[in-house]
């Protein structure tokens, strides 16, 4: 019995065929008249030829616009020029670094930046760089690498040393002078910072971290400030020697322009916040997170006449002792009043807040402690609420919702998300009739609402908005 095996590919090929002899011949004899003259060109190491080799780099650089910037890694990855036209594209960058800056490679590699990030290349760990067991430490928007051996405790992270930051932001000053927002620690000396504000003259916003009083003396060199975030310490990351009313005062007399800003784990009390008020007639939006003011600083609020949005976040308090309530006076021009993870326990404190806040339009409460139907009952002081959002607020009834809601005749957006105790079997038909008109509705107070499905296709909430 014989078995006939297949035949392979290699098999067919090189099989004694008559009929692929006459082809090869054919092919031989057709192609005697070519030379190596009329051969076109191969490129060097025998590659294929880049198409885009014609096109000068502004119309290469507008054909990568085009790319999703998801895309835009692996597309730096082509060849050289690629990667140099791709740089060119990228405005923001956290640098995790710091040599970098002093090996001059930040203007080559990315020459038109107009973000950086200098905080996480800043944090002085380099056993940790080194060694195998080292761990991640994210803290916020900032992570880096932690040797648990060597490094300090979690909470007394070590910076570089200020003279070599010193030199970093030299060399940024000359590298990037197009930078519009630099973030940075402000361990560095005096000479540091008025490097910066000298080189970068376009720049508008600025976030120091680790911020003290002393580091705020050459903030007034900085012509077209406008935003300004000031960090003094974080909480299981570092702790700084924070912001006083002098660093308030010396900020508030340095930088008049300032339209926002943002004051995270700093000291100080009514005369700092009153001084910003005065002096800095143009801000429009102040944010306080994780403050450590005295008391009595709510008071102050009253001179930022200009004040439109006032936000606060992670507060344990806020404010000890708000003083007699008929002397707090009112932010008349605020609109936007938003707290999120704060602890809402103090009634009087709270109740001040809203005096100060009382002609308020849009009010946000996102993963708020404490905020109860008692507490809850004290934003009817704000009569001028248009859009109400709740996240998070599972202390909240559904009783304590509609006597509150019933009383904003203004009232044209609203959204509950995540709030327990409020429940769809507990809504009245004056809520409901309530719900009927608004422009914008979003309800979802647990997973186990069903009020949202079923007002699908019955128009409620579709007036003169999108429904949700």
């Amino acid at each position: 019995m014989h078995h006939h095996r297949l035949k392979s590919w290699p098999d067919l090929w090189f099989a004694a065929d008559n009929r692929l002899k006459h082809v090869f011949l054919k092919m031989g004899l057709g192609d005697q008249a070519l030379t190596l003259k009329d051969l076109p060109p191969r490129p060097v190491g025998g590659g294929v030829a880049d198409p885009t080799a014609t096109l000068s780099d502004e119309i290469l650089l507008r054909i990568l616009a085009a790319v999703p910037e998801s895309l835009r890694l692996p597309a730096s990855l082509v060849c050289k020029r690629w990667l140099r036209v791709v740089g060119r594209l990228r405005r923001s960058l956290t640098l995790l670094d710091w040599s970098l800056i002093g090996r001059r490679r930040l203007p080559l590699r990315f020459p038109d930046l107009t973000d950086l990030d200098l905080v996480p290349a800043s944090f002085a760990s380099p056993s940790a760089a080194l060694c195998k067991g080292c761990v991640l430490l994210t803290v916020g928007p900032v992570s880096f690498a932690v040797d648990a051996g060597v490094d300090l405790p979690v909470g007394e992270c070590r910076f570089l040393e200020p003279a070599d930051i010193d030199r970093g932001l030299m060399t940024v000053a000359r590298d990037c002078p197009g930078l519009r927002k630099l973030s940075l620690v402000a361990v560095a000396s005096e000479a540091g910072l008025m490097s910066v504000a000298g080189g970068c003259n376009t720049l508008q916003e600025l976030e120091l971290h680790r911020c003290s009083d002393l580091s705020l003396r050459p903030i007034s060199a900085f012509n077209n400030l406008q935003i300004l975030r000031l960090v003094g310490s974080v909480e299981g990351l570092y702790h700084g020697p924070g912001v006083t009313d002098i660093g308030l005062t010396i900020l508030a007399h340095g930088c008049k322009r300032l339209v926002k800003l943002e004051l995270g784990g700093c000291e100080g009390s009514y005369d700092g916040i009153s001084a910003i008020g005065r002096c800095c007639m143009m801000l429009e939006e102040l944010t306080i997170s994780d403050h450590r003011m005295d008391a009595g600083w709510m008071a102050a609020l009253s001179f930022c006449v200009n004040l439109k949005k006032l936000r606060l976040q992670s507060c344990r308090r806020i404010d000890i002792d708000p003083g007699p309530l008929e002397h707090l006076g009112t932010c008349p021009t605020i609109e936007t009043l938003q707290m999120q993870r704060c602890q809402l326990r103090d009634k009087r404190s709270l109740q001040a807040l809203f005096m100060v806040c009382e002609a308020v339009r849009n009010l946000r409460f996102e993963n708020c402690w404490g905020l109860d139907n008692d507490m809850f009952g004290l934003v009817s002081i704000c009569r001028r609420v248009k859009f109400l959002s709740l996240e998070g607020c599972s202390l909240l009834t559904t009783e304590g919702f509609e006597s509150v809601a019933l009383s904003w005749v203004d009232l044209q957006r609203l959204s509950v998300v995540s709030c327990n105790n409020i429940k769809d079997d507990e809504v009245s038909p004056a809520l409901s009739r309530l719900f009927s008109v608004l422009k914008e509705f979003k309800w979802r107070p647990d997973t186990k609402s069903v009020l949202a499905m079923s007002l699908v296709g019955t128009g409620m909430g579709k007036r003169g908005g999108r429904f949700f």
